[in-house]
C-alpha cells in the first residue's frame, strides 16, 4: 500500500495543522497523558526501550494500549508477549483470552440505550437505497449468524467463505465467525471463477455465505453463477448461504438463480429464522480469526493468517490515532469486505462505537460526482481512497464538486498505491479545502495495518506517507541490512520488529512464509517496497523493488516513470512496464491517459520522453509512448499493471478476474 514520485516535486510543505486541530485530536491527549512533547518522542517512546524512560518501548506501548483503547480480555494475558522463538514467530498475548466480537459489538450492545440504538452501519446501495444498522440489530444478527453456522457443524479453528456483495450483512457475517471462533476467509467480490476457486480449495471452507448479486453501473452483477462453478472446481463446500440483494428469492418468475436443493438456502431462511441469543465464546489471544489472500499477481495467493488479539489492537490503534476516530464521526473508506480494508474499516470503527459507512456501487454513477453527493449528504468525516479513483474523477473536473457541502470531511486517507504530486493536491485542495490532511498509509495484507502512517498532528509535503506507525519499530537499509546513512538515501523498507498483528504464517506454512518475508535479513522483515526518508524527516515511497525495470544495468521503479509523465499538463494517468529490448535487454513502454481537450500528437510524444530523461535520466526515456482511453483496474481502482505488461508482450494474460472493466484489454490492444 502507499507510494511517491520523484522527491523534487515534494520538496515544500503544503498542509501545516492549526494549533487548534491539533490539540483536539486522540494523538494529542494520548502525547498530554504520558508526558510526551514532540513526535520524535512520541515514535521512539512506542518504539524503543529507553534506559531512563521506564513507560517506553514496544512491549510498553501495546500493554498500554489495551487499558488505554478499552479493549476488553475475557483473562488477563501473562505477559506482552513471547518472543522466544524469534521476531518471526512472536506470540503476543500470551495466556489470554478475549473475542473482537465481543469488543466490536457485544459490549456496544449491552450498554446504555443511547450506545445500544447508535448507528454501526450506514449502506447505500447503487440504486439509492440506504439502511442503517444499530449495534443492538448488529450484535441480534451476527448471534443469528454464530447458530447458523453451529448448526452446519462450524467450530473454533473451521473456515468459513465471504464470497459477498457490499451489503451491511457482511459486518454480521464476520463477526458471527469471530463469535463462534471460525476462521473468516472474505473473498472480493469482483473475482471470477478461478480466483474465487483457488482460496475456497486453499482455505477448504465447508460453508461459504455468498449473494445472488449486486449493482455496478446501474446493471445487476449476478455473483451466484460464479459461486457455483468455483464450488464446483474447488469442492469443500457444504453448505451455501445466499443473501437475497437482487429481489429474487421472492420473484415467483423464472429467474436466473442457479440452485443446488439439498446444498444452497436463502438468508431469510438459514439466518434470519434463528435464534438471537448467543454467548460468544472466549478464545486463545493467538487464535486465528481471518484468512486474508493477498492479491497474487505473482504465483499462487498467500492466505495471510490473523489473530483476534492482533487485528484487535492493531485496526483500532491506527483508526483512533492516526485517522483521530471520534465517537460522533462518519467513516468511509471505499474498500469491498475482500480487501484488507474492508475488515480493518469494521473492526477499527467498531471497536470505539463509531459508524461505518458502506457503498455498493461505482464511484461515478449516475454521475461523477456520486462520492462528493453522498459525502455531503451524509455529512461523512473521513474518507479514503485510492489515488487511481482521484486521478480518475479529477479527470471529469472541478465542476462536479462545486455543488457539494464536503466541509464535514475531517481527514482524508488513501493507500494501494504511488501518488503524483499535482492528484495529491487535488484531493487535498478540492475535497479536502486546504485543512482536512491526507493520512497516507502503506502497510499491508500481512499487517491487516501500516508501517508508515502520519499522524494528523504533524504538517505533510505532497505524496508523504509521514513516519512510521505507533509501535512499529521500520527502517530503511541498504542490501547489506544496514540502516541508510544519507538524507534521501533509497533503501528497503523493513520492520527490525514484529507487532501483534503480523500474519502468524502463511496458511501454506512456515516455509513459505520465512522465505516470503524473512530470507532476505537476519531478524528483519523485508516489505519489498523501496524508501526514502527527506532531509526534513518526511518517509517517501517508490514502489516495489522486486517490480524495478533494469535498463541497461540500471534500475528505477515504475512508479518513479509514470510520475515524471504525470508531472507534465497534458496527462491525466500514466503506466510503465518493461519491454525485452535488444540493445539495453529492458526498454520502458508508456501508456497515457491525457487530460479531457488534449491532444494526441507526435510532438507531446516527444515532450513526454524528454520529460522522463530530463527528470530520471536518458537511459529511462520511454522507447514508445502508447495513448488509450482508460487502463484496466481492480473495482478498488488499482491499475492492473501486469495485464497491461501481457497484452504488450503477448503473454498470456493469466487470472483476469479481478478486473472492473474488461472493455480496456481491447483499449490496450488498439493503444495508439
Amino acid at each position: 500500500m502507499g507510494g511517491n514520485t520523484s522527491l523534487e516535486d515534494v520538496d515544500e510543505v503544503v498542509h501545516e495543522p492549526s494549533e487548534e486541530f491539533v490539540e483536539s485530536t486522540n494523538v494529542a491527549a494520548f502525547m498530554r497523558e504520558y508526558g510526551i512533547d514532540d513526535y520524535e518522542e512520541l515514535i521512539e517512546r512506542t518504539t524503543t526501550e529507553l534506559e531512563d524512560e521506564p513507560e517506553s518501548g514496544v512491549d510498553w506501548f501495546w500493554d498500554e494500549l489495551v487499558d488505554y483503547l478499552g479493549i476488553e480480555f475475557y483473562e488477563e494475558y501473562d505477559a506482552v508477549r513471547d518472543d522466544s522463538e524469534g521476531p518471526q514467530f512472536t506470540d503476543w498475548y500470551p495466556g489470554g483470552e478475549l473475542n473482537l466480537a465481543h469488543n466490536v459489538v457485544d459490549r456496544h450492545a449491552a450498554r446504555d440505550e443511547e450506545r445500544r440504538n447508535k448507528v454501526a452501519t450506514i449502506w447505500e446501495g447503487e440504486d439509492g437505497e440506504v439502511r442503517e444498522i444499530t449495534y443492538h440489530e448488529l450484535r441480534r444478527q451476527s448471534n443469528q449468524v454464530a447458530n447458523a453456522l453451529e448448526e452446519r457443524g462450524i467450530e473454533t479453528g473451521d473456515t468459513v467463505g465471504l464470497y459477498m456483495p457490499m451489503v451491511p450483512e457482511v459486518a454480521s457475517i464476520l463477526y458471527g465467525c469471530y463469535k463462534v471462533g471460525a476462521i473468516a476467509v472474505p473473498i472480493f467480490s469482483g473475482f471470477g471463477v478461478d480466483a474465487t476457486a483457488t482460496r475456497i480449495a486453499d482455505s477448504e471452507c465447508s460453508v461459504l455465505f455468498t449473494g445472488d448479486g449486486f449493482y455496478r453501473r446501474g446493471s445487476p452483477v449476478r455473483l451466484k453463477g460464479s459461486a457455483d462453478e468455483a464450488i464446483e472446481e474447488a469442492g469443500y463446500v457444504e453448505d451455501v448461504i445466499v443473501f437475497d440483494r437482487l429481489g429474487t428469492s421472492s420473484d415467483t418468475s423464472e429467474n436466473d438463480v442457479p440452485w443446488t436443493d439439498d446444498r444452497d438456502e436463502w438468508w431469510a431462511d438459514a439466518v434470519e429464522s434463528r435464534s438471537d441469543e448467543y454467548e460468544t465464546k472466549s478464545l486463545d489471544s493467538s487464535q486465528e480469526s481471518m484468512l486474508l489472500y493477498s492479491s497474487g499477481t505473482t504465483g499462487k495467493p498467500k492466505g495471510i493468517v490473523h489473530t483476534h488479539a492482533g487485528v484487535q489492537v492493531q485496526c483500532a490503534k491506527e483508526l483512533h490515532f492516526g485517522m483521530d476516530l471520534k465517537p460522533s464521526d462518519r467513516f468511509f473508506w471505499v474498500s469491498d469486505i475482500g480487501w484488507m480494508m474492508g475488515p480493518w474499516t469494521l473492526i477499527g470503527t467498531h471497536t470505539s462505537g463509531g459508524t461505518v459507512f458502506m457503498y455498493e456501487g461505482a464511484p461515478d454513477h449516475p454521475q461523477p460526482d456520486r462520492f462528493w453527493e453522498m459525502i455531503d449528504r451524509h455529512e461523512l468525516t473521513q474518507f479514503g481512497i485510492s489515488p487511481t479513483a482521484i486521478r480518475a474523477l479529477r479527470k471529469h473536473g472541478d465542476e462536479w464538486l462545486e455543488d457539494h457541502d464536503l466541509s464535514s470531511l475531517r481527514l482524508l486517507g488513501s493507500t494501494g498505491e504511488p501518488w503524483d504530486p499535482e492528484s495529491w493536491q487535488w484531493f487535498y485542495e478540492n475535497v479536502g479545502d486546504g485543512e482536512a490532511p491526507i493520512i497516507n498509509i502503506s502497510g499491508g495484507t500481512e499487517i491487516c495495518g501500516c508501517f508508515l502512517m502520519p499522524m494528523p498532528t504533524e504538517p505533510l509535503k505532497p505524496c508523504t506517507l509521514g513516519g512510521p506507525g505507533l509501535g512499529m519499530d521500520i527502517d530503511i537499509v541498504d542490501a547489506t541490512g544496514e540502516s541508510v546513512k544519507e538524507d534521501n538515501e533509497r533503501g528497503y523498507l523493513v520492520a527490525r520488529d514484529s507487532c501483534p498483528s503480523m500474519t502468524k504464517s502463511l496458511w501454506s506454512g512456515d516455509e513459505r512464509y520465512l522465505e516470503e518475508y524473512w530470507s532476505r535479513f537476519d531478524d528483519m522483515w523485508n516489505h519489498g517496497d523501496w524508501a526514502q526518508k527527506d532531509e526534513d524527516g518526511f518517509w517517501f515511497l517508490h514502489g516495489r523493488a522486486d517490480d524495478a525495470l533494469n535498463v541497461a544495468g540500471r534500475k528505477v521503479g515504475p512508479a518513479e516513470v509514470e510520475g515524471a509523465l504525470i508531472d507534465h499538463e497534458a496527462v491525466n494517468q500514466a503506466a510503465a512496464i518493461g519491454a525485452p529490448d535488444d540493445t539495453t535487454g529492458t526498454a520502458v513502454v508508456t501508456y497515457i491517459i491525457l487530460e479531457e481537450g488534449r491532444e494526441e500528437s507526435d510532438e507531446l510524444r516527444q515532450e513526454l520522453r524528454a520529460q522522463v530523461g530530463e527528470e530520471l535520466g536518458k537511459p529511462f526515456r520511454p522507447r514508445e509512448v502508447l495513448f488509450v482511453d482508460e487502463f484496466p483496474k481492480t473495482q478498488s481502482g488499482k491499475i492492473i499493471r501486469r495485464a497491461i505488461e501481457a497484452t504488450y508482450t503477448g503473454e498470456d494474460l493469466g487470472d483476469m478476474s479481478s478486473i472492473e472493466n474488461p472493455d480496456a484489454l481491447e483499449d490496450l490492444e488498439d493503444a495508439r
